[in-house]
């Protein structure tokens, strides 16, 4: 039997839903946004929110399997290096996910630099 579980229902989404199948759950987070006038700022607070909502799911970014990254006008020489060093002070410098790095033109607030999905698996 399959179960689902919402965690933090806003209008119109989850902030994560919980997919239970046997002794295993699938945690699939939605993309989640940061505070801040630039996108170190940005992407440090998108990964503490991140992690609370891993946290609210008793998982952690251990449990990472796939990452979807969004940046608005994504400058690969200047925007990779800040992106890679607050990734790897949360999740370390080895065992990462499966990845996925998009530039896209705007996010769903003109305020928005980055944006981070999440999918974790538990047992």
């Amino acid at each position: 039997m399959i179960e689902k579980h919402y965690i933090e229902p806003n209008e119109g989404f989850s902030q994560a839903v919980i997919v239970q199948t046997g002794n295993f759950k699938t945690i699939y987070i939605s993309g989640q946004i940061g505070i801040g006038a630039n996108l170190e700022s940005q992407t440090i607070t998108t990964f503490e929110n991140l992690e609370k909502q891993l946290l609210n799911c008793n998982a952690t970014f251990k449990d990472v399997v796939k990452m979807n990254t969004y940046i608005v006008n994504f400058n690969p020489e200047f925007d990779l290096p800040i992106f890679r060093k607050i990734r790897n002070k949360f999740l370390g410098n080895a065992g990462f996910p499966a990845s996925t790095l998009v530039g896209v033109p705007v996010l769903g607030n003109k305020n928005w630099l980055i944006e981070i999905e999440a999918i974790a698996i538990v047992e």
